[in-house]
């Protein structure tokens, strides 16, 4: 009783955050704001960002990822995928970048490394060569250079890195994760943030993050 209780809490929040936005919800459409990507949901909530740190519109984005979770219902999880398909560097190196947030992220500086490597490469016009490089950015933002090396070794951490990447290539073969930043939403709803209003563009993208947590 009390996790049917929980459930129906959650949908209520969901459907409040939904009704926050009427202008918005009643006109979304699959095929055209979203497309489904996946039979099932997955098992827990989430929201999934692709992402790289050699994209401009993905450091654009960090400011309004806020915004995102506060729509998203409260056992939501979000979730930031490094992507090793743009054209600026190898994919072993786009992969190891996407090491080591998840080590950012497990020893809680992820925010941290996040910024320090979108400086790194795009303000500072640096380049990433090898695993030493990246290193010496998670050093510089105060990360622990010795946890970060056994992070990158970690069996958790590749595994972790591997189902991602799995996930990524499997969309990027149906020709449905082509670009970045892109949001998924239960691993199931992607969102095309093309069809979205350039007047209202966060506003519009929260409310479909809210409506397609309904779905």
């Amino acid at each position: 009783m009390t996790r049917v209780l929980k459930i129906i809490s959650t949908l209520a929040a969901t459907l409040l955050l939904i009704a926050s936005y009427p202008s918005f919800s009643a006109k979304f459409e699959a095929g055209k704001h979203y497309t489904v990507v996946a039979e099932k949901k997955t098992s827990t909530p989430e929201l999934t960002e692709y992402f790289s740190y050699y994209c401009p519109s993905c450091r654009a984005y960090e400011p309004y990822l806020e915004g995102f979770k506060k729509v998203i219902p409260e056992k939501a999880k979000f979730n930031k995928v490094h992507v090793d398909f743009m054209g600026h560097t190898s994919p072993e190196i786009q992969f190891m970048l996407g090491k080591a947030l998840i080590v950012a992220e497990k020893l809680n500086i992820n925010n941290e490394f996040t910024a320090a490597v979108f400086k790194y490469l795009q303000t500072d016009r640096e380049i990433i060569s090898n695993q030493k490089d990246i290193h010496d950015i998670f050093v510089s933002i105060g990360g622990n250079g010795k946890k970060f090396d056994q992070g990158m070794k970690s069996f958790s951490v590749i595994g972790q890195a591997k189902k991602e990447k799995k996930i990524q290539n499997n969309l990027s073969k149906k020709s449905q994760l082509t670009s970045v930043p892109t949001m998924v939403v239960n691993g199931k709803y992607m969102i095309d943030s093309k069809s979205l209003d350039r007047n209202n563009f966060f506003a519009e993208y929260n409310a479909l993050i809210a409506y397609l947590f309904t779905l």
